[in-house]
């Protein structure tokens, strides 16, 4: 486990605004209470609260990755589209706890991320 510092700094932020991703079609997530992760020289990611994700659209994937400065990372896809379109960090360090219970999505993956 690395810890955030100088030389790779880990911060989040709540969003302001609405955060809207869309697939298919369909709305996946609309949420006022996302997350803004900002690491190292990174663009900002967005973690959105599970409980404002359609996951009924959404299919656990079998692919993990690590980081270590976050921990172990799982990933689903999106039912009848992209593979492996959003991460989340289920037991994430104590770090970046803030993100524990959100999902990220490739913003490439799916059809539109809208923060207004």
């Amino acid at each position: 486990m690395k810890i955030p510092g100088p030389d790779h700094p880990i911060v989040i932020e709540r969003t302001n605004g609405q955060v809207v991703v869309r697939a298919g079609g369909r709305v996946l997530v609309d949420t006022s209470k996302a997350l803004s992760l900002r690491e190292a020289s990174y663009p900002a990611v967005q973690y959105v609260p599970r409980e404002d994700a359609d996951m009924t659209q959404l299919e656990r994937s079998t692919h993990t990755t690590y980081c270590p400065y976050k921990g172990e990372c799982s990933y689903y896809s999106i039912k009848g589209g992209a593979e492996n379109a959003v991460w989340t960090y289920e037991h994430p360090y104590p770090a970046v706890a803030a993100i524990e219970g959100h999902l990220a999505f490739y913003p490439d993956r799916v059809d539109s991320m809208e923060i207004s």
